[in-house]
């Protein structure tokens, strides 16, 4: 659903195309929940994944999402593309977030890049983790997700006044608007730390 108050960039000339590209923030939440109820429906009741393996994974999915979340966000979303194809993809992906970082529209990620990617990494965590605990999970990297998604709106278009709120906020406007490569780490700037990427040097242009 477009805000009309605000004049969005244009992708692509096909109105149909261009419609994909804008989303509104429910939208995540009604395509992720079912999929999140499904997944710990099928883990503790048809896999018999106890209470204390549920808190031993919750805090691995949140460490696995974070750190997720950072690598995409670091390695993917600011690839330094050399070629045509490479620099395209980087600007459809999240260039195009921070020439208009205050575009209502594209703060959560669409449907269908986002169905792709937890696709892939569905494929890929069925491969690295145990099938007991697979669904589970991939429930808790869901949650990580919508929290990420819903924090990156917030941190655009609230004044978020609590004190963990105000610094998300100004910890992820500093990666807009510091000029630095740096501050990758949106829901939590842990891997930044890790990193060593809570500051960094000046972005080329």
């Amino acid at each position: 659903m477009k805000n009309r108050s605000h004049e969005s960039i244009r992708i692509f000339k096909n109105p149909i195309l261009e419609s994909f590209t804008h989303v509104h923030p429910i939208i995540p939440l009604l395509l992720w929940v079912p999929v999140i109820i499904f997944l710990f429906y099928r883990g503790i009741s048809l896999k018999q994944v106890s209470n204390l393996e549920l808190v031993i994974l919750f805090v691995f999915g949140f460490l696995l999402w974070t750190f997720t979340e950072y690598m995409l966000h670091r390695f993917v979303f600011h690839w330094n593309a050399k070629g045509k194809a490479g620099k395209y993809f980087v600007f459809l992906f999240h260039g195009l977030h921070h020439d208009d970082p205050q575009d209502p529209t594209r703060l959560v990620m669409p449907p269908v890049p986002a169905i792709i990617i937890v696709s892939l990494l569905w494929l890929l965590f069925s491969v690295l983790f145990p099938a007991k605990y697979h669904e589970i999970i991939m429930a808790y990297f869901l949650i990580g997700y919508l929290c990420y998604d819903y924090i990156h709106y917030a941190t655009h278009h609230f004044a978020m006044t609590s004190f963990f709120g105000k610094f998300l906020r100004k910890y992820h406007l500093q990666h807009h608007y510091s000029g630095e490569r740096s501050k990758y780490g949106v829901s939590s700037p842990l891997w930044d730390y890790v990193f060593n990427t809570v500051t960094g040097p000046k972005e080329d242009h």
